[in-house]
């Protein structure tokens, strides 16, 4: 495989086999063993799609939490709540208004794969590529099965490499 479009593929064909609960429980788990996350205060995590790692059990730790929101073709971190709306790629998102990006400190970010130099697979529309570089203290990472590490990924010069990797 050398082009993203075949990593996708290969990734969410495999994402069908996992069983994305019991991983979900162990990595979130896990991120709350992390000393960064133990030390943050204001998180972002994603809702989840089908086959994406859910770390909604999260919300109830000591910390402010966030969920990304579509505002036209960006992506802004917006308070989590319960009221949540259907947006943009069926995505269940906020109503609440976006906050400053540069607050967070610790954001988890989705994706399909993940390298063993940090870097990431996401869907391919790059609004997190984008809304990173916005997110200059946050600690970026993606919590992920290690059936899902590949040993090189194809990047970009677009593409934001994350601080940490988190597997099981």
């Amino acid at each position: 495989m050398n082009k993203k479009s075949d990593y996708r593929l290969f990734a969410k064909n495999l994402r069908k086999d996992l069983d994305i609960p019991s991983i979900s429980n162990v990595l979130v788990n896990l991120i709350r063993q992390d000393e960064d996350y133990q030390s943050s205060s204001h998180v972002m995590i994603y809702y989840p799609l089908p086959n994406e790692f859910d770390f909604r059990a999260l919300v109830v730790d000591d910390k402010n939490f966030y969920l990304p929101k579509m505002v036209g073709d960006s992506l802004v971190a917006c308070s989590y709540c319960s009221d949540l709306v259907c947006g943009k790629y069926n995505i269940m998102e906020p109503c609440s208004a976006p906050i400053d990006s540069s607050k967070l400190d610790f954001i988890i970010v989705p994706a399909l794969l993940v390298d063993n130099n940090n870097n990431r697979l996401g869907y391919g529309a790059g609004y997190y590529d984008r809304f990173l570089k916005s997110c200059k203290n946050a600690i970026k990472v993606v919590a992920i099965s290690k059936d899902l590490v590949v040993d090189n990924l194809p990047t970009d010069a677009y593409d934001i490499r994350m601080d940490k990797i988190i597997t099981c």
